[in-house]
């Protein structure tokens, strides 16, 4: 059965973007961005939620276009309606079954990218089978949490942690509901 990771950076108080979107105190470049990029590479199919697609839009993301050209992509949303312009963009209503059906299918593992209130509710439904934290040394203070409005409690088990000269650090965790 394919795995859902949830791969994403992070700062240290847990912020996967701060406030207003921004983005800019991450690490954007070195070479613990450089392994994800190529991590992203074992991928066939990408799963998130409309506000990350949309997301998309301020670095040049065309609505209805795969923001990782070789990935099938699944945005879940009740709302968003998108142009038909690639076959590789499909919009889908939240559905359990739905997922549970993906991660039955061929395929690599899937690459869950944000955000984290879709995280929350895949969280909830124990759906998240490994987490892959990219760990930025950095203090947002708000924004977007790892998880939102999710009291799940679970146990994670390191099954690895790569440090980085950059200051990155990247852990990976399975999950134990």
């Amino acid at each position: 059965m394919r795995k859902i990771v949830y791969y994403v950076a992070m700062s240290l108080d847990a912020y996967i973007v701060g406030a207003d979107n921004d983005v800019s105190k991450f690490v954007a470049a070195g070479p613990g961005v450089e392994q994800y990029l190529a991590d992203l590479k074992d991928y066939d199919t990408v799963i998130m939620g409309r506000k990350t697609y949309e997301f998309g839009y301020d670095f040049g993301l065309i609505p209805g276009q795969p923001a990782y050209p070789h990935m099938k992509h699944y945005i879940f949303s009740d709302h968003l309606e998108l142009p038909k312009s690639h076959e590789k963009v499909e919009v889908v209503t939240p559905d359990i079954e739905f997922i549970k059906d993906l991660k039955k299918g061929n395929g690599s593992d899937i690459y869950l990218c944000g955000g984290g209130v879709f995280a929350g509710w895949l969280l909830d439904n124990q759906l998240i089978d490994a987490l892959k934290i990219k760990l930025n040394p950095i203090l947002l203070g708000e924004g977007v949490r790892l998880f939102e409005n999710t009291t799940v409690s679970c146990r994670l088990q390191e099954k690895e942690m790569n440090s980085y000269t950059d200051g990155l650090k990247i852990i990976h965790y399975s999950i134990h509901y």
